[in-house]
């Protein structure tokens, strides 16, 4: 019997792995494996999208609409071009006047003129009534323009409004992030402080950021007990702690901060309680109420569990054997708790307290109710922006600050105790 060669081309046929169909074992693998990706894909896709829509989308659109504001640039073309061919520290000529005077016509019959006294109105306070006013007459004015809008109001002859108006006609400004920081240009294009009547967003600034921290503070010395019981109680004690601890969620945050309300007015049962007591006299009641005071108990409350859930998440891990090693080897209590238990709640206390403190430095509702004067926060003044002045674009970038903050504080949290170590729950 004669040997039969077998020349390359079998010899690759024999080595090459096929399924049972006769496909390659490599491409059935790469299309198994296309097919689980793109499973994958379209589980995701929903959650995806939703988080784009709903998140990615509208803080984007905020960071646009903050340095964005078109009320003038579109509303003023024949100014906006003047403003285009003459460089800053040309004084307005009569080319100038004359633009305006043809863009107010424009705007009177487009019914404009208020969204760009509005505009204008944000740089320097109290001109929109100086839009509408001459618009009204914008008709009836003839060369030389300059002589006949000094003659219906001589405002028109200010440095600091040619300089407001020369500002907003570009679309794209960063004057409002200077006024969420208490800045502003002056006529020459310096950036100076606002005026003082005007400075009042640092001071917010500081104020959420001390109030936060005040609140997270209170929020651990208070949690903190509470957590540990929760953690070593038997089961059936712990359980209804821990309803106890949860009721809040179940009652409506206005109707809680409302209670607030009836519990620390200067007629209110705190005060009623103390005057009976004889602790205080009926004419020495507490100010408990629409001040400082009140926004830090009030949030306090409303916070407090969102400390305790990731405290108890990570106490409850620790084993209790822990604890008795250590006093088995002679450690006090207290160098017990140091030494021992402390370091191993960190990251509860971490993510607890970077969650309180977030928290409180968005809420608004609560401070408008408790705060009075004293006691609010930038996010009311964001949302008086949204909701009274629509200065959108202010508010846009005083949320975009406050946005930044928190992603500062993001990352020293990150810095010093590590996102992967954040629990919680």
């Amino acid at each position: 019997m004669s040997d039969i060669p077998i020349g390359p081309t079998a010899t690759a046929r024999q080595q090459r792995l096929e399924t049972a169909d006769g496909t390659p074992l490599k491409s059935a693998l790469a299309r198994a494996s296309r097919r689980q990706k793109l499973r994958a894909l379209a589980l995701v896709a929903p959650l995806a999208l939703f988080i784009i829509v709903t998140f990615v989308l509208p803080i984007g659109q905020m960071l646009l609409r903050s340095v964005n504001n078109t009320q003038f640039s579109d509303n003023m073309p024949a100014l906006v071009q003047w403003f285009a061919e003459n460089p800053p520290g040309i004084d307005p000529d009569e080319a100038a006047f004359a633009a305006l005077v043809s863009d107010l016509r424009n705007g009177a019959a487009q019914r404009t003129v208020g969204s760009v006294g509005t505009r204008i109105n944000y740089e320097v306070p109290g001109t929109r009534s100086l839009f509408t006013a001459t618009a009204r007459r914008a008709a009836d004015l003839e060369p030389p323009y300059r002589e006949a809008l000094l003659e219906v109001n001589s405002d028109w002859a200010r440095e600091d409004i040619w300089a407001a108006m020369r500002g907003a006609s570009q679309a794209y400004t960063a004057n409002f992030y200077l006024a969420a920081v208490d800045r502003k240009r002056d006529l020459d294009g310096n950036i100076v402080q606002s005026d003082p009547q005007n400075r009042v967003y640092v001071q917010l600034f500081l104020r959420t950021f001390m109030l936060s921290g005040v609140i997270t503070l209170i929020c651990l010395l208070l949690g903190f007990p509470v957590a540990h019981l929760l953690a070593t109680l038997p089961l059936r004690k712990s359980n209804l702690l821990m309803i106890l601890v949860l009721l809040p969620f179940w009652t409506s945050l206005l109707v809680r901060t409302t209670s607030w309300i009836v519990l620390l007015q200067g007629q209110g049962v705190v005060n009623n309680v103390l005057v009976a007591l004889g602790v205080i006299g009926d004419d020495g009641r507490l100010a408990l109420m629409y001040n400082q005071a009140g926004t830090i108990i009030a949030m306090t409350h409303v916070l407090l569990p969102f400390m305790i859930l990731p405290l108890y998440s990570v106490m409850k891990t620790i084993p209790p054997s822990y604890a008795r090693a250590a006093r088995s080897l002679g450690a006090t209590s207290w160098t017990t708790f140091r030494r021992i238990y402390l370091p191993q709640t960190i990251p509860g206390i971490g993510a607890g307290s970077i969650l309180v403190f977030i928290l409180a430095m968005g809420y608004y509702i609560t401070p408008a109710l408790v705060g009075g004067a004293t006691g609010q926060l930038i996010s009311n003044q964001i949302a008086f922006h949204m909701q009274n002045s629509l200065n959108w674009s202010l508010a846009a970038a005083l949320a975009a600050l406050l946005l930044g903050a928190v992603l500062l504080l993001y990352w020293v949290y990150d810095r010093l105790v590590g996102i992967d170590n954040m629990k919680l729950g």
